[in-house]
């Protein structure tokens, strides 16, 4: 915990992820990845100089037209003294009934961030922190230079001026081993996803590919994050912001 803490803050002050005196909300899927995002951030709250408040967001897919029963997340988001919003969808229905997507997870995805977006505005939050880690910076890359033809990845930090809110990712220097690791001996209430496409993803597919080659190239997920800072793609440059 305190070692993924430390690479948080390291983040949120390099890219100046934390706003003074602002409402951050945090996106809550009840993956691993976004539980312990809200741990963290929580963490965070108590001691950061920003002084910053807090409030989780949860958006429900119900997929196959089920709600999810996120009584476990109320638990524990009341046991951080962080308020949760939780909202019902039809994202599961109109992804693999309606439309019948054949690449689903980028479409739910922009509709997914669409909602949150707006569930922050409702919410009074000027930031929203995303659970996207160290992996999933190498592996957007991987899939944009292999897929999309093109070099770069997600940015640590991103204004939408559409919507007047900055997207944030504090776990950017975390690996996904490390928040594994962390989640199994503090017990968070993950959720097993009810997703029909779980674990058949392209950034699946990406993320195997890259730990594959690993074995060949130690760090090659560091790597990558090194190049994309001393290149500065995609606004990852190793300047202060």
């Amino acid at each position: 915990m305190k070692k993924l803490l430390s690479k948080t803050r390291a983040a949120a002050d390099k890219y100046g992820m934390l706003g003074q005196n602002e409402k951050i909300a945090v996106g809550v899927s009840g993956g691993k990845d976004s539980l312990m995002l809200l741990r963290l951030m929580a963490a965070m709250r108590d001691f950061h100089p920003s002084h910053f408040e807090l409030t989780a967001l949860c958006l429900d897919p119900c997929f196959g037209g089920i709600p999810a029963d996120y009584s476990a997340i109320e638990r524990f988001c009341a046991g951080l003294e962080v308020p949760l919003e939780i909202r019902r969808s039809r994202l599961g229905e109109i992804i693999f009934e309606e439309r019948r997507e054949s690449n689903p997870c980028s479409l739910c995805a922009r509709m997914r961030r669409g909602i949150l977006h707006n569930m922050a505005l409702e919410q009074g939050c000027t930031r929203l922190a995303l659970g996207h880690h160290m992996d999933d910076a190498a592996a957007t890359f991987w899939m944009n230079l292999t897929s999309g033809s093109r070099i770069g990845s997600f940015s640590p930090v991103t204004y939408l001026d559409r919507k007047g809110i900055i997207l944030i990712r504090p776990m950017i220097f975390c690996r996904e081993s490390e928040i594994q690791s962390a989640a199994e001996r503090l017990q968070l209430p993950v959720m097993k996803s009810s997703c029909p496409a779980d674990g058949c993803t392209q950034r699946t597919l990406a993320q195997t590919t890259i730990h594959a080659l690993e074995r060949q190239y130690p760090g090659l997920t560091e790597k990558i994050i090194s190049a994309m800072q001393q290149g500065d793609i995609s606004d990852w440059g190793v300047n202060e912001k």
